[in-house]
């Protein structure tokens, strides 16, 4: 049963040098403010924990993984000072996920949209089942998936990503995201997943601590300068939020 409280979940816990993140929300998993910068956070402090070789990122129930940022919140975003605070949610979250010095293992068991999509883009290798399609929607209420696009881009190339911004009422399935990167494994049930992710997660915990943070660090070569380009896509997306013609768009959405 999907938790019921309105600014969502955030548990952790810590076995066998894995630590497994898992979020939740009433609404198809999305994030409100207050629940990015805890997952920040916690990538953040996981980074520095000795005891802790791999984070395993994930999201409760069995439906969709991620439904992206709060779409009560952008609805309320009144200025350009709010609206860069709500769009840098995300990009505090990415930033913290690609600095970890742990490797972050992805559990997508159901469609991921928006920001969702950059969260799977931004774990280091993810699982997913035959149910986890994808969506960038952005555009198609007024904005751009602007802070994720260097995340997706880096997974899945600029065709890709281009594919999935301009395209934003399309489903891409499971085995699309597969082929252009964003998965390595897909599965045809969760059962089948979680079996295959557990006996994954022991064994890579079982290694070097010291490769795995080698490993990681290697990974992403080239994103230091995602501080600074994450905050500027932020204030454009707060821009856009406020242009006339997503003020339109979002109003037919609240009626």
């Amino acid at each position: 049963m999907g938790t019921d409280r309105p600014n969502g979940s955030l548990y952790t816990k810590i076995e066998n040098r894995i630590a497994t993140i898992e979020f939740a929300h009433p609404a198809s998993n999305s994030f409100v403010s207050e629940m990015l910068k805890r997952l920040a956070d916690e990538f953040n402090t996981l980074s520095k924990n000795p005891e802790v070789s791999l984070v395993l990122l994930k999201s409760e129930g069995e439906r969709a993984f991620c439904a992206g940022a709060s779409f009560d919140e952008l609805l309320a975003i009144s200025n350009s000072s709010e609206g860069k605070a709500f769009f840098s949610g995300f990009a505090h979250v990415i930033n913290a996920m690609r600095t970890c010095k742990k490797p972050v293992i992805g559990r997508v068991q159901g469609k991921t949209v928006g920001g969702g999509v950059g969260l799977a883009a931004v774990c280091d290798y993810v699982f997913a089942t035959e149910a986890a399609a994808v969506k960038l929607s952005e555009i198609s209420i007024g904005i751009a998936p602007l802070v994720i696009a260097p995340a997706v881009e880096r997974k899945i190339g600029k065709a890709g990503l281009a594919e999935l911004a301009l395209s934003p009422t399309e489903w891409k399935n499971a085995y699309w995201a597969k082929e252009k990167g964003l998965y390595a494994k897909v599965f045809q049930s969760t059962k089948e997943m979680d079996k295959e992710l557990d006996f994954y997660l022991q064994k890579m915990a079982s290694y070097n601590p010291e490769a795995l943070e080698k490993m990681k660090r290697a990974l992403w070569i080239g994103t230091e300068h995602w501080d600074a380009l994450l905050l500027e896509r932020a204030e454009q997306s707060g821009q856009l939020a406020l242009s006339e013609d997503t003020k339109k768009t979002l109003a037919a959405f609240k009626k």
